[in-house]
């Protein structure tokens, strides 16, 4: 199977199953000298791993990490970093009443139709699983970017839950490492708490919205036409399990604007540019202002759930199936720290590719 690796410059190769022995990543292209250890990933992969309140999957699985390659000394060489994670907690039993059929809303058929065989213990590949070796590998992104610009902050948080959105008017930042929903508004983190009680018990489940915004990124970053900033924060999100939907900034809302209301209107003040809105989500033209890059994207609701769905099975036989197991009733929460590590490989990548370019230099003002 092709297409395991993203980036240019700081190029990540995800491998391994959701139900294998081990899965992880390969990075190539992270800068010599950045202070490396196991300690600095693990803190990043323990935000999302499973099993951590009773609103995410109860699969146990510690996520540790082990470098074995790419460092030395507690600093990276410059050479390709391969991370590893064990799988200690697979239930593949789980799945082999399930074998031959395919769960909707799941890639079952389609990864059927394209190769004529797949791996149905928890959808291999294409289970959310694989998601902790992204993570792993935006650990790895934010070291980097820490010595490159340290400045540069980057925030997940959940904004929405089913149909019910968080309070822009309540925005909290102490509040998303306060609750499990990762919510900046802690009345909608309540709400969400008996709202998906009842949806679990239910045996369903429901999709979310989350934001990811980074601050501190500095201008120039993106190029035109085909190296743009946002289309590849867009893929990079669209990229993880799930999701359905990403838009930059105001994204879909801007349609409904006027070019007098969407421009962000632009002032002079001591040191520099500043603007009176961020309706561009900091991107124009794909490239950054030096404005917060904010990014939102749609998880679907899980599609493994208790409730019967009508299906059909590898021999053509139409089937009722009910997916067993430990599976999240809302994946969007786990999506959060995922999102975040996307946004740091792909501002890592383009602060490379804009090192090599140009050098550093940027136009002046004034």
């Amino acid at each position: 199977m092709s297409h395991n690796t993203f980036g240019h410059l700081f190029r990540v190769t995800t491998w391994g199953e959701s139900h294998g022995p081990a899965l992880g990543c390969v990075v190539d292209g992270c800068p010599p000298g950045v202070a490396l250890a196991e300690t600095d990933i693990q803190p990043w992969l323990d935000r999302r791993r499973p099993g951590t309140s009773r609103f995410t999957t109860q699969r146990r699985e510690a996520d540790i990490v082990r470098i074995l390659s790419g460092v030395h000394e507690g600093r990276t060489t410059g050479t390709p970093i391969s991370l590893m994670i064990e799988n200690t907690d697979q239930r593949s039993k789980d799945y082999a009443a399930i074998a031959d059929t395919f769960r909707p809303g799941h890639a079952d058929l389609t990864y059927h139709l394209k190769y004529g065989l797949r791996d149905p213990r928890g959808g291999g590949r294409s289970s959310a699983r694989e998601t902790a070796a992204r993570v792993a590998a935006g650990a790895v992104a934010r070291a980097a970017l820490a010595a490159l610009a340290p400045g540069l902050t980057i925030r997940g948080y959940m904004v929405q839950m089913g149909p019910d959105a968080a309070d822009r008017a309540a925005f909290d930042p102490a509040e998303i490492d306060r609750n499990p929903f990762w919510c900046p508004d802690p009345a909608a983190a309540e709400r969400w708490a008996g709202q998906l009680d009842a949806i679990r018990r239910a045996g369903d489940s429901v999709g979310a919205v989350i934001e990811v915004a980074a601050t501190g990124v500095p201008a120039g970053l993106g190029a035109p036409l085909y190296g743009k900033l946002d289309a590849d924060l867009a893929a990079a999100m669209m990229g993880i399990n799930a999701v359905k939907g990403v838009e930059i900034g105001d994204g879909m809302a801007a349609a409904a604007l006027r070019g007098s209301e969407n421009a962000d209107e632009m002032r002079m003040a001591e040191g520099g540019v500043v603007f009176g809105s961020n309706r561009a989500g900091g991107i124009l033209g794909g490239i950054s202002t030096g404005q917060p890059v904010v990014v939102r994207f749609a998880v679907k609701p899980t599609s493994s759930i208790l409730t019967p769905r009508a299906t059909v099975t590898t021999a053509g036989t139409e089937a009722e199936v009910v997916t067993k197991g430990r599976h999240d009733p809302c994946v969007g929460i786990r999506a959060v720290p995922v999102g975040e590590a996307m946004m740091a490989c792909v501002l890592l990548d383009h602060l490379l590719r804009d090192r090599a370019q140009t050098g550093g230099l940027r136009g002046r003002i004034g």
